[in-house]
């Protein structure tokens, strides 16, 4: 009982100062870091929600862009940052596929991030200029598996989730295609719209403008089940069962963050994104799906994206630009 009693009261000293600072958490400034180029969705969810957090919170809270690796250089300096709830990151999708197509990843994605909130989902398009002969997926296949190693699809970069996605599918189908990286978005875009691409894999966000316009024809989405927003555009799963592929945003901590914090954080995330203002400007601007179910969702969804893109990419030695 003595040893027990002497255990609990080390125990509860080396608690103590953690969970005072949590119940007195926020005392300072927060930073919001997005690992990514300021203009992106990423950048656009965390300046959209940035002053609803800095309401709830009651303190300052800064949006930070720190670009570089595929969003793991922001990753990173959060990682090693102090697990005291001043530092939290914001990912896109292809942190899930970063360990995989980055052959030195300076921070362990599993041990060295605590999850927070997985923001929500949404599904990619696959399009072609309308003066290009393709008006379904089917058509692409039939295409390919005429004139092998000769169409073309555009993603935004080597390593990305729409890369990955394209080569499941193309594997599932037994075609082969031609991959045509670009930095971004913009660039490949305005090649599809010129004709020197015959497809683009982008976001439901990126496409849409350009599908309402009448500048690029949608073939196929690859959410499970079609959007509202393209009801007419098939999902690729209703040619090949179980195909799914989706663009995500989440939050991670510093490893060891309070629980308390952590979730304190994701609350008030979550409270701030079902704004109606906010939710309605992300679900019209970046078709998003909202999730919001806290830090195991977040932590099962991303290990389950882990488990789906890691063969991919180790089958077809894919790596980041």
């Amino acid at each position: 009982m003595r040893m027990l009693s002497r255990r609990c009261l080390l125990l509860g000293a080396l608690i103590a100062p953690w969970a005072a600072h949590a119940q007195n958490w926020p005392a300072g400034n927060i930073k919001i870091v997005v690992p990514y180029p300021p203009g992106g969705s990423t950048d656009m969810i965390a300046r959209l929600i940035q002053p609803h957090m800095q309401q709830r919170l009651g303190t300052t809270v800064i949006v930070e862009n720190r670009a570089g690796g595929g969003g793991s250089v922001g990753t990173a300096a959060v990682a090693k940052s102090s697990p005291d709830g001043s530092s939290w990151v914001m990912v896109f999708d292809n942190h899930a596929a970063n360990p995989f197509v980055f052959p030195n990843l300076p921070f362990n994605t599993e041990t060295d991030l605590d999850p927070v909130q997985l923001i929500g989902t949404a599904p990619y398009v696959l399009s072609t200029n309308p003066q290009k002969p393709f008006k379904t997926l089917a058509d692409v296949v039939t295409a390919a598996k005429a004139k092998p190693g000769t169409l073309s699809y555009a993603t935004v970069g080597a390593g990305s989730i729409g890369h990955l996605a394209m080569e499941l599918l193309w594997k599932q189908a037994g075609v082969q295609l031609v991959h045509v990286p670009y930095r971004g978005g913009a660039p490949a875009m305005n090649d599809l719209i010129a004709g020197h691409v015959d497809l683009f894999i982008a976001s439901t966000a990126a496409s849409i403008p350009f599908i309402q316009a009448g500048s690029i024809r949608a073939l196929t989405q690859s959410g499970k089940t079609r959007t509202s927003t393209l009801a007419n555009v098939p999902a690729i799963a209703e040619s090949y069962p179980g195909f799914e592929a989706y663009a995500w945003w989440g939050v991670f901590a510093p490893a060891g963050t309070p629980k308390a914090i952590v979730n304190k954080f994701a609350d008030e995330l979550a409270a701030s994104l079902r704004d109606p203002r906010v939710a309605k400007q992300l679900n019209e601007t970046q078709q998003v799906t909202f999730a919001l179910g806290g830090p195991e969702e977040l932590r099962k969804f991303v290990s389950d994206q882990m488990r789906l893109w890691g063969p991919v990419a180790r089958e077809h030695n894919i790596q980041a630009d």
